[in-house]
């Protein structure tokens, strides 16, 4: 009985050292496992040799730790300001139409006339205004001084209201727009500028027409209106030069037919055009169209107007 009890404790004692062993045996390979050793299956994918490197390293040709130049991910070259070959220069687009934006300005009496590609700005109310002296005929009345200007006159001041003329349906004013001209209008140049000139009026295309233009100096056209006035400037003596009035325009004759003029001082004519208006200087209203003076006069007995010669007073 002692002996099979001595076998069972022997038996015993085998057995749990075997169940020691198996649960050591576990115990090592779960071990193992989890710190990554024993086996190549466990390593991290993508790595050769066994090395053990990050798993999350970023993926690049041939191995090496590069920042990323994945050219999509660049700025878009498309957000550049657009110029040719991709300078970043600034912008020279062109706008609507195609026409460049050049200094498209609104400058008080200024209108902004589109011809073609190109802005063309028209003054409608200061082009060509300027007065001719009178050199051969002195002044022998002392001139209206107010403002640091003198105001010379042949005659006295005589105030009647300023009532535009008209000049019949083919004239218009500065700054009429039309869309079309009549087959009887030529193109004349002057200064490298194009005008088409129709019955007194002058006009430079605009967009979508033309607009009508004071006469350039220097134009010269074959015939001029048959109602145009003759003015008579007077020189020294009997020397007397003829001008031709239409329209607000003067003209003398020449060569190739009537070229036109500025308005010489002292020249006198019956009606002034639309677009003038009454200025107060001081105690003397003129009209002034454009940047020329008229004083109001009167003439035997009529009502008329006087070129009036400005000059600003020179302080010794």
């Amino acid at each position: 009985m002692k002996r099979l009890l001595n076998k069972v404790s022997s038996i015993g004692k085998t057995t749990i050292a075997l169940i020691l062993i198996i649960s050591i045996c576990d115990l090592s390979n779960t071990f193992a496992q989890r710190r990554g050793g024993g086996g190549r299956a466990s390593r991290p994918a993508g790595h050769a040799g066994g090395m053990n490197r990050p798993a999350s390293r970023p993926a690049n040709t041939g191995g090496i730790n590069r920042p990323n130049n994945n050219v999509g991910n660049r700025p878009n070259i498309n957000n550049r300001p657009n110029n040719n070959g991709g300078i970043n220069r600034p912008n020279n687009t062109v706008n609507n139409n195609g026409n460049r934006n050049n200094g498209n300005r609104n400058n008080g009496n200024r209108t902004n006339i589109n011809s073609g590609n190109t802005n063309v700005n028209i003054n409608v109310n200061n082009r060509n205004t300027y007065v001719r002296q009178n050199n051969y005929r002195p002044y022998t009345r002392p001139p209206y001084v107010y403002g640091g200007r003198s105001f010379y006159s042949y005659h006295p001041y005589f105030y009647h209201p300023y009532h535009p003329f008209y000049w019949g349906p083919a004239w218009h004013p500065w700054g009429f727009f039309v869309a079309a001209l009549a087959t009887t209008a030529i193109v004349v140049t002057v200064a490298n500028q194009q005008y088409h000139y129709d019955q007194g009026v002058y006009y430079q295309q605009s967009n979508g027409g033309y607009t009508v233009v004071q006469a350039p100096v220097g134009a010269t056209v074959t015939t001029i209106p048959s109602g145009a006035q003759t003015v008579v400037v007077q020189g020294a003596g009997t020397t007397t030069t003829n001008n031709y009035y239409y329209g607000g325009t003067y003209y003398e004759k020449s060569d190739g037919g009537y070229t036109v003029v500025p308005p010489t001082a002292g020249s006198i004519v019956t009606s002034l055009p639309e677009g003038g208006k009454e200025t107060k200087v001081g105690d003397v209203t003129y009209v002034k169209v454009g940047e020329t003076y008229y004083q109001p006069i009167q003439q035997d007995g009529k009502d008329v107007y006087e070129v009036v010669k400005v000059d600003e007073v020179k302080t010794p």
